[in-house]
């Protein structure tokens, strides 16, 4: 997630060039939201660099690609709300409603030049659940207005059905939403979610381990729900960068940005990245891609979501996708777990970079690549 920050847009199409021409990679993901840290002067700019790269490349590139957006779940950033319209609407705090979900589609359409996405995405709830480094459910902070899984349901189904969408998922969700969303689907008869794409590295593991890999399993939806994972390098700490002081770490987001994501840093997490680096040397291979390579050797992993604001990072990306990781490896970062089991804090952190920009998919996933861009910004 660079783009717009520290990628203008002629490197970010250079990016976009290699990826899609040379990369082998077929999907771009994108929000409404983005570029990342969120600004009322950016919202939007990603959707709309992207669409002009489409745009660019003529109709037979959108023929080649799988487009998807997403929808931005509750929250007080009122400038997401004016951003849906052309001139800008009036400001409200962005819901999952019906008529919300429609604004929203109709503005990520305008901005990305295209009449239908492949897939569109609930970014993350609109009931109040723990996310974003958050550790414990609350009672006290529940809430008697969410907007019910029938009213999302029901509108991501009339979407499929016009012929905007042709499928959709969830994101930042849980075990007790994604059963709700597909039992909900079912009732109405709507087709249940495809994909959820939630944060999930070797230092967080809560997918695997908390209940939602099970009701995200082809045992207990047709077709099975395959995870989408960002945050694979646990915000760019597992590639080592941040332990020293090494020089990458000076251009890096979470040293430009501090206040960013912060549970990405935290003690337990620099440690395990100090391990994992000392396996990567036994190993030859570099520590960002035996992350990767390890991420995509799980069975339910559709797309494993990578990042890079180079050239040079891109390649070194896409290569743990295609080179052989010796399952020595793989069987020592899942020894490393043992040694660290636990669960990853917003307290107790420093920096980092979370770069959750391109992401490759698993050759056996019907998705087949993935490359997100979700932060690419207005040319200057």
């Amino acid at each position: 997630m660079t783009f717009g920050n520290q990628n203008d847009e002629k490197s970010s199409f250079e990016l976009l060039d290699y990826a899609v021409k040379q990369g082998g990679i077929n999907f771009i993901d994108t929000a409404e939201l983005y570029p990342v840290p969120p600004a009322a002067e950016t919202c939007g700019s990603t959707e709309d660099i992207i669409g002009r790269w489409l745009a660019k490349e003529g109709p037979e590139m959108r023929k080649k690609v799988i487009l998807a957006s997403k929808v931005s779940g509750r929250s007080g950033r009122k400038y997401i709300v004016a951003n849906r319209k052309d001139p800008k609407q009036e400001e409200a705090d962005s819901r999952l409603s019906r008529d919300q979900i429609f604004e929203a589609i109709d503005g990520s359409l305008r901005r990305l030049q295209t009449d239908y996405l492949d897939l569109y995405q609930l970014h993350w709830p609109d009931r109040y659940t723990p996310n974003f480094g958050e550790l414990g459910y609350e009672r006290a902070k529940e809430r008697s207005d969410d907007v019910s899984f029938e009213e999302q349901v029901q509108a991501m189904g009339d979407l499929i059905a016009s012929g905007k969408i042709r499928h959709w998922g969830v994101s930042n969700e849980n075990a007790f939403g994604v059963t709700k969303f597909v039992e909900t689907a079912k009732k109405l008869g709507v087709p249940p979610p495809v994909s959820i794409q939630n944060d999930f590295s070797l230092a967080d593991r809560r997918f695997h381990t908390d209940g939602t890999a099970e009701a995200c399993a082809p045992h207990n939806v047709p077709g099975g729900i395959g995870l989408l994972a960002y945050g694979a390098l646990s915000g760019g700490t597992l590639s080592g960068k941040y332990l020293g002081d090494q020089k990458e770490a000076k251009t890096a987001r979470h040293t430009l940005f501090e206040d960013f994501q912060p549970r990405y840093h935290s003690n337990r997490t620099m440690t395990m990245a100090a391990a994992h680096v000392e396996i990567a040397k036994k190993w030859n291979v570099t520590p960002s891609q035996l992350a990767y390579a390890w991420a995509a050797s799980r069975e339910y992993m559709a797309s494993v979501i990578i990042g890079a604001t180079t050239l040079e990072q891109l390649k070194e990306n896409v290569a743990a996708f295609t080179m052989e990781i010796p399952s020595g490896a793989i069987e020592e970062v899942d020894n490393l777990h043992l040694e660290y089991d636990g669960r990853t804090s917003t307290q107790d952190s420093a920096v980092s970079d979370a770069k959750r920009d391109l992401a490759l998919v698993n050759p056996s996933c019907p998705l087949r690549m993935v490359l997100q861009f979700d932060n690419l910004k207005n040319p200057a």
